[in-house]
């Protein structure tokens, strides 16, 4: 993936100094390709990003949504950790029937970034810059 391209998704509205955000894309990038197994978006402005449940993990993606809201304040970032299927059976999203999308074995954390609606191209390019960096396999 072309950084330089990818970087033509940064708004004005980012406080992020022009030459720190192609190294900003680059740690997106890079956690996306070591830890990210699924990328979602259930409405305009919601983009859902299922990574490996790791607490090194958890650890950078919370660092950068943190980063990345101090310079971006349009976004909104949460986390859940999500269960696999366990004894009682397999495990589904709150708020989902039974016969939903049904999780792997192991743990995952979920990644939700919301934007207001003025900035869904923004929310565009994350989402193909994490799709197109996805790992292959499965979470664990």
């Amino acid at each position: 993936m072309d950084l330089a391209h990818e970087s033509l998704f940064v708004p004005d509205a980012c406080e992020l100094p022009t030459a720190q955000r192609p190294l900003r894309v680059a740690e997106f990038q890079d956690l996306f390709a070591s830890s990210l197994y699924e990328v979602r978006r259930p409405a305009a402005t919601r983009l859902d990003l299922v990574l490996d449940a790791d607490p090194a993990v958890e650890r950078i993606a919370r660092d950068l949504a943190a980063r990345e809201s101090e310079c971006c304040s349009f976004f909104t970032f949460s986390f859940s950790t999500v269960a696999g299927p366990g004894p009682d059976g397999p495990a589904t999203r709150p708020g989902e029937p039974s016969s939903a999308h049904v999780l792997n074995a192991v743990d995952v954390l979920e990644m939700e970034i919301t934007v207001p609606e003025t900035y869904v191209e923004v929310l565009d390019g994350v989402e193909r810059l994490a799709a197109s960096s996805m790992r292959s396999g499965e979470p664990g």
